[in-house]
């Protein structure tokens, strides 16, 4: 049985809040928790496009836009949408006000564009609460040391709402989107995919950071350091507790809350990857180091690594970037060629990452080998492999992702009957 939840935060996204109709209903949702007897505050998003509306508008007047007053004009897209809730809550005679991140006060550090919360006072969001107010809080941004307005990277909404349910100790971080839960994979590609009723923070940690896309990975990371119990349900159906008090979504949580542990819990998928393949690489001690560090002090990202030693007893190394981050790994990677005289560099971007996810993986053998037999038997070849200790992933040929996560949907038995 869930226990009723006292405090709640509510965050909608931008598609729940994309018109004034939606913004109607988002209040109606808001009134009837009230009603209900919780103290609420809520967090939003910009509506639908106006962030990609005002990025553009920077862009389009200079390329390399101060990162300071890109945030003071991307930010306004949350303030109009918490005025606006606020406004439609008063309407139906809910108290209600509007928050802006340097009123509560969020703090973060001073990385414009992608910055991360340093603290937040909960005591003043508390206080409103008690009062039988509903703070409407833009999420995405805060307030920097040197008081310039700041925001949080995209999807930093997800990490506003975690982060003030943690300040103000709500029961649970209500996380409103376009679906209603957390599915054992994408439903579009598996439509016998489940809705899980919980996942632990471990789980949808590592399924957010290998392409999941229902919550944004800091938000999880936060959630599991504060143990904010999140649930995840949809803006557009119906979605009343059940009968025995259940709730209607999926829940993240602690792992002590889950009773029985499934032996493989998800199956995420990326295609937003890159093969970079470096071959007859001098094999010498520091070799790593000098093509790693200056790709890292770039600001490029590498993932699955796989390192061999070829014929001439050289040294071949394949890893995976980000698609967006592939221009600036290969001229980086150039510009090594004579520093560290390899023989060859080549790419592809026309692959995908599978990942198999579950806390089962600690206690039970054969994951690994079921995923490498399932896609043999599909004539889906591997060509880089990673692990984790509740995650295997393995790089593919795009045009097989659709059949290698249904086939494996199947042999790990996550099906809906």
């Amino acid at each position: 049985m869930e226990r009723k939840a006292g405090r709640i935060v509510m965050k909608f996204g931008g598609t729940s809040v994309a018109d004034l109709d939606r913004i109607r209903a988002v209040a109606d949702r808001v009134r009837a928790q009230v009603e209900a007897g919780a103290q609420v505050a809520v967090v939003v998003s910009a509506m639908s496009g106006t962030t990609n509306r005002l990025v553009g508008y920077c862009e389009s007047l200079s390329p390399l836009y101060d990162p300071r007053e890109y945030d003071a004009v991307v930010a306004t897209g949350e303030q109009v949408t918490s005025g606006l809730l606020a406004i439609a809550l008063q309407n139906l005679g809910v108290a209600a006000r509007s928050w802006q991140g340097w009123q509560v006060p969020i703090r973060t550090d001073e990385a414009h564009g992608k910055a991360r919360i340093d603290s937040i006072a909960g005591d003043a969001l508390i206080a409103s609460m008690q009062a039988g107010e509903v703070p409407v809080i833009a999420g995405f941004q805060g307030v920097a040391p040197s008081g310039r307005i700041t925001t949080l990277g995209r999807g930093g909404s997800d990490t506003s709402a975690v982060a003030i349910a943690a300040a103000v100790k709500a029961d649970r971080c209500d996380i409103y989107t376009d679906v209603d839960g957390i599915y054992t994979t994408d439903p579009r590609i598996v439509p016998k995919a489940r809705k899980l009723e919980r996942i632990t923070y471990e789980e949808m940690l590592e399924l957010a950071s290998v392409g999941a896309k229902v919550l944004q990975t800091r938000s999880v990371e936060l959630a599991m350091k504060e143990h904010v119990r999140v649930q995840v349900l949809s803006s557009f159906v119906d979605q009343a507790p059940a009968a025995d008090g259940r709730l209607p979504g999926s829940l993240v949580v602690d792992e002590d809350e889950i009773v029985e542990q499934e032996l493989v819990t998800g199956i995420a998928y990326s295609r937003d990857e890159a093969k970079i393949s470096m071959r007859r690489i001098p094999d010498r001690p520091g070799i790593a180091a000098a093509i790693f560090g200056p790709l890292s002090e770039n600001n490029i990202n590498v993932d699955m690594i796989v390192q061999s030693t070829g014929e001439d007893a050289s040294t071949n190394m394949t890893f995976t970037t980000s698609k967006t981050d592939l221009p600036r790994a290969v001229a980086v990677l150039e510009s090594l060629r004579d520093d560290i005289q390899y023989g060859e560099l080549a790419t592809d971007d026309a692959v995908t990452k599978i990942s198999v996810v579950g806390v089962g993986m600690r206690s039970h053998a054969g994951v690994a080998s079921t995923m490498f037999r399932t896609l043999s038997e599909r004539g889906i070849n591997i060509q880089v492999i990673s692990t984790s200790e509740i995650k295997v992933s393995v790089l593919i040929a795009s045009e097989y992702t659709e059949l290698a996560v249904r086939a494996l949907h199947t042999a790990y038995g996550l099906d809906a009957a």
